[in-house]
């Protein structure tokens, strides 16, 4: 996941300060000294940190920190607040041309993601009002075109293209034409990438800028990358002048350092953040957020807006009274993991909680589990989900061989379930220590 080995390396050096009575100024140099190396390690463009170093140092040391009644928490404070300073401060909007359509370009090396990216920015713009048009403008990489198109046909939005024009210029002028007859306000130009930067990419898409006037120019970075992701922002941006940065692949990087450095390199915004294979996986790049999870803080508004899109409140009102009252069947459950599933992975929405990934250190949360549970559960009949208490011995070796486990699995889940019921029950009731979450075990 994004930013693990640098989360965890940072937390475990927050955690030495966290409730200090006393910092001196030793205490300070040598936590950066180990704020360093974990930025380094975690492919960060060593002038960024160089830079950050410098600036948490300076104010760490001051007088207002050193006697203060929590130096320690005041240390992290200031941490905190230069990561959010070192991403962008606030969440940076796309811009909207005042007359539309407004014009996206989509820019970027190949194999960065732009053609996912630009689904995915269809499928989330639209949810805010937008009429989308995919302009397919890629005319040398096989099957581009066929690409987008599918990706169109699986969101439901049309994919402009010209049969076998070889003219990107041509083919983003005449979509802009067809929008404006058609009434898209959204125009995404998925342009042509290369496996390096050379004259010929950067003419094309200086021309194409050139015809559609864009309103947003949008970088489309491979997180995973790390150090060449900003090189190549670098670019882009000398060329093109960029107005964004899109970091893809955030769940597959487990160094993050691409998200810390190229904003302060490039100067440009890193405007979204895309994660996992779904055409719904991109959210808008919160850097304060982004501070607070890899600072073990939580995101709770992210979790809340995530909670928001994929829970009904008649649902969850329904929800707490089964709890409350101890009838949540399998059905029930197996609801609630599709929902959770809409909302991500289980380990990722725990990083969202403050203190989560400490307090429930022991909670079994492979998503990879949820599968086997799932065909666990699809094996019972719909009797067998609402009156699980049905469920003999004879019934679970035909339900461990409808979904080809042993019975000892079906056995563990059921167990596992019934101790989740009664941990709920409590929770809902009010007694929910720490220990409780520790020594809970999720069916799956």
């Amino acid at each position: 996941m994004a930013f693990e080995g640098l989360s965890n390396k940072l937390q475990e050096t927050m955690r030495k300060l966290r409730g200090s009575a006393r910092v001196t100024e030793k205490d300070v140099k040598e936590m950066m000294r180990e704020v360093k190396l974990a930025l380094l390690e975690a492919d960060v463009n060593f002038r960024v940190v160089k830079d950050f170093i410098n600036k948490v140092s300076e104010r760490a040391v001051g007088q207002d920190v050193l006697e203060s009644l929590t130096p320690g928490q005041q240390v992290i404070k200031i941490v905190n607040e230069e990561l959010i300073s070192l991403m962008g401060k606030e969440v940076s909007k796309v811009n909207f041309s005042s007359a539309p359509p407004s014009v996206f370009m989509m820019v970027g090396l190949q194999g960065s993601g732009k053609t996912t990216s630009s689904g995915k920015l269809a499928n989330l713009l639209r949810k805010q009002g937008k009429k989308p048009l995919l302009v397919a403008c890629d005319i040398y990489r096989p099957a581009a075109v066929k690409q987008l198109q599918v990706v169109g046909k699986q969101l439901d939005v049309p994919v402009f293209t010209i049969e076998g024009c070889k003219d990107a210029v041509k083919i983003a002028k005449e979509a802009i034409k067809y929008a404006l007859s058609m009434q898209f306000d959204l125009v995404i130009i998925d342009t042509a990438g290369r496996l390096h930067i050379d004259e010929e990419l950067m003419g094309e898409l200086e021309n194409i800028k050139k015809a559609v006037d864009p309103s947003e120019i949008l970088l489309v970075v491979d997180s995973m990358t790390g150090q060449d992701a900003v090189n190549v922002a670098e670019s882009f941006n000398s060329q093109l002048d960029i107005t964004g940065v899109i970091l893809t692949k955030l769940d597959g990087d487990t160094r993050g350092g691409a998200a810390l450095s190229v904003r302060a390199v490039t100067g440009k915004p890193v405007k979204f953040a895309a994660s996992g294979e779904k055409l719904s996986d991109i959210e808008p790049f919160y850097p304060d957020r982004m501070a607070s999870r890899i600072l073990g803080m939580g995101d709770v508004m992210s979790l809340i807006e995530k909670a928001q899109e994929a829970f009904d409140e008649k649902q969850a009102i329904e929800l707490e009274r089964k709890m409350r009252t101890n009838s949540f069947t399998i059905e029930d459950y197996l609801e609630q993991m599709q929902q959770l599933k809409n909302m991500g992975g289980i380990g990722e929405l725990l990083k969202m909680i403050p203190g989560a990934g400490k307090s429930m250190g022991n909670l079994d949360v492979d998503d990879k589990m949820l599968l086997k549970t799932e065909a666990i559960i699809y094996s019972m009949t719909k009797k067998e989900r609402l009156y699980p208490e049905i469920i003999n011995a004879s019934r679970r070796v035909r339900i461990a061989k409808g979904c080809g486990m042993q019975v000892s699995d079906v056995n563990k889940f059921l167990k596992s379930f019934e101790d989740m019921k009664k941990m709920m029950k409590q929770m809902s009731g009010g007694k929910k220590g720490k220990k409780g979450y520790r020594n809970m075990k999720l069916p799956f």
